[in-house]
């Protein structure tokens, strides 16, 4: 026999050899009986047990109580139950120890009376957990229907209202999922309409220019060289379009290929300051670098590390007017290096700087495409975003009229 069937057997004889000493701890003391009295009550209640041990343990063993349709009923089987065995149990034994008939009919109408009373007490207190039961079955369906914003009032400390607390913790949870769902399916449905625009317009004009060559419309050497060169950027920006998409797509797919080493910081920004001077120096914009010394080697990935600069370098110089600064500034921290950009003129309206890191977010419509043929593809500080974050970093954007605009991200030091 199994350890998991030996319990209740060895529970319900542990009760009756408890029931008993109580009993004899409450009958010796007061009344003092002989010893063959002790003795025949010994017998009575073992047999009167011994059969009612058997009777629980054939109720528990073919699990009858579980047929019933409701667990109502369930639980007013066991208070009926309960009570009949209280009244079997006491009438045997008073029966048994010979006593009057007057005392013996007094004695089973007390029962009745008490058990009775027992009943329809334990069924009114029984009642509350069936309505809990029911109302957690209740919201339970509603969840199941899709009504996620389903709760259930937690109330008291047992089994039931941690079931509860668990069951509005799943169902808050649940809603949150869906609710990133639906916010996810509305990026995808506007990251489609988005990238469909921005391939769209350069192909149009593509088209539209060697058309023009082709059909002979356009024939003198100065226009033919004009159009090929706009052909030629609005290729290079398709490039960088698709690139971008694609590592959205990497960082969304969790396998955005960071190949990490210990990289010179400073170096890096060297570099990528050399790459945007070009453009810096058209727009008549200065570009300062302000680097604290002895900075420590990063483990970054450096291609990944400076696209982040790249991006917000030239991002910055784009919306400096002519004459202004960017400045870029690394200092650091406690545990981390603080790397920030600065540009004077340029703002952000406050409302949309909460928005700025999304993709294909470029503000102003005016500012998708300048007069200088400049043209952006919206994904620049999105992609920022996923290589900082990726390193274990942040990168916050704060505006001020008064001051500019300032990009700060961190990397671990």
């Amino acid at each position: 026999m199994s350890r998991l069937n030996v319990f209740p057997v060895l529970a319900l004889i542990g009760t009756v050899l408890l029931a008993y000493v109580a009993a004899m701890l409450v009958f010796v003391p007061l009344l003092n009986p002989p010893s063959q009295d002790v003795q025949l009550l010994f017998f009575i209640m073992s047999g009167s047990g011994g059969i009612t041990v058997g009777g629980v343990y054939f109720l528990y063993k073919r699990r009858l109580l579980q047929r019933f349709a409701s667990l109502r009923y369930s639980l007013i089987a066991i208070i009926l139950l309960t009570v009949l065995l209280v009244l079997i149990n006491v009438f045997v034994t008073a029966k048994m120890m010979f006593i009057s008939q007057h005392d013996l009919v007094l004695t089973s109408a007390l029962l009745v009376f008490a058990g009775l009373i027992a009943a329809i007490s334990a069924g009114l207190i029984a009642s509350s957990l069936t309505e809990r039961i029911e109302q957690l079955g209740d919201a339970a369906k509603r969840l199941g229907q899709g009504d996620l914003t389903t709760r259930i009032p937690a109330e008291g400390k047992d089994e039931l209202a941690r079931l509860a607390t668990l069951f509005n913790q799943m169902a808050q949870a649940l809603e949150n999922v869906d609710r990133e769902k639906s916010l996810l399916e509305q990026s995808r449905r506007d990251l489609v309409a988005w990238a469909s625009h921005d391939l769209r317009t350069p192909l149009a004009s593509v088209r539209a220019m060697n058309e023009a060559m082709l059909d002979g419309v356009v024939s003198d050497p100065e226009t033919v060289r004009r159009y090929r060169q706009q052909i030629h950027a609005e290729i290079e920006h398709l490039g960088t379009l698709i690139d971008d998409l694609f590592e959205l797509a990497q960082m969304d797919a969790g396998h955005s290929n960071l190949t990490r080493k210990l990289t010179s910081l400073p170096d890096l920004i060297t570099t990528t300051l050399g790459s945007v001077s070009a453009r810096a120096a058209q727009k008549s914009v200065s570009v300062i670098s302000e680097i604290e010394p002895e900075l420590p080697l990063v483990n970054v990935a450096p291609d990944k590390i400076q696209r982040v600069l790249y991006n917000l370098l030239d991002n910055a110089i784009h919306h400096t007017p002519q004459d202004g600064e960017v400045t870029l500034k690394v200092r650091r921290l406690e545990r981390h290096l603080e790397i920030s950009v600065h540009n004077t003129g340029s703002t952000i309206p406050q409302e949309e700087l909460p928005r700025i890191f999304e993709r294909f977010y470029r503000g102003e419509r005016s500012r998708a495409r300048s007069s200088s043929g400049y043209r952006g593809t919206g994904l620049g500080l999105a992609i920022a975003r996923g290589f900082i974050e990726a390193h274990g970093g942040s990168i916050t954007a704060t505006s001020d009229p008064q001051q500019g605009t300032t990009f700060t991200f961190t990397l671990p030091a």
